[in-house]
């Protein structure tokens, strides 16, 4: 009767003769959670500043607007409060959207940044994995053609 080969043992001597080190999958989880954390950090950073800015721009509208709606003796006052309500609201838009713009822009520097560090290193430890596994491949061909 013939015999079957043990495909399972087969595939351990070939698993063994080729290891797989876990510290480079560490290292990269490792690299990408504090990527993750600093780039969170930029985005938490900008949303808190972008809600600073929404609420002083708010308040200081709601403060126009209680200047514009007390009530004047003359009907061309109102016109006047209307005209400076209008003119006092599109210069409180184009700061605000001046100081939206520099968090846009600082957070797109932060994060071009982080991106090119994370490049680095990540092309750095693809390197170094890079020859580490050419290193232990020979070392396991060399193995397996001595036996």
């Amino acid at each position: 009767m013939a015999k079957t080969q043990d495909f399972n043992a087969a595939l351990k001597d070939i698993m063994g003769a080729f290891p797989v080190d876990t510290a480079a999958f560490e290292g990269t989880f490792k690299n990408t959670a504090s990527l993750n954390e600093k780039l969170s950090g930029v985005a938490l950073s900008a949303a808190e500043k972008s809600a600073e800015i929404s609420n002083k721009w708010a308040q200081t509208t709601i403060a126009k607007l209680g200047d514009m709606s007390t009530a004047k003796t003359e009907p061309a006052d109102y016109a006047k409060a209307v005209s400076d309500f209008a003119s006092a609201s599109a210069e409180v838009a184009a700061e605000n959207l001046a100081a939206f713009a520099e968090i846009a822009k600082k957070v797109q520097m932060d994060t071009v940044e982080l991106m090119m560090a994370a490049g680095k290193d990540a092309t750095e430890s693809a390197s170094a994995a890079v020859n580490k596994a050419t290193s232990d491949v020979t070392t396991a061909a060399k193995k397996a053609a001595a036996k």
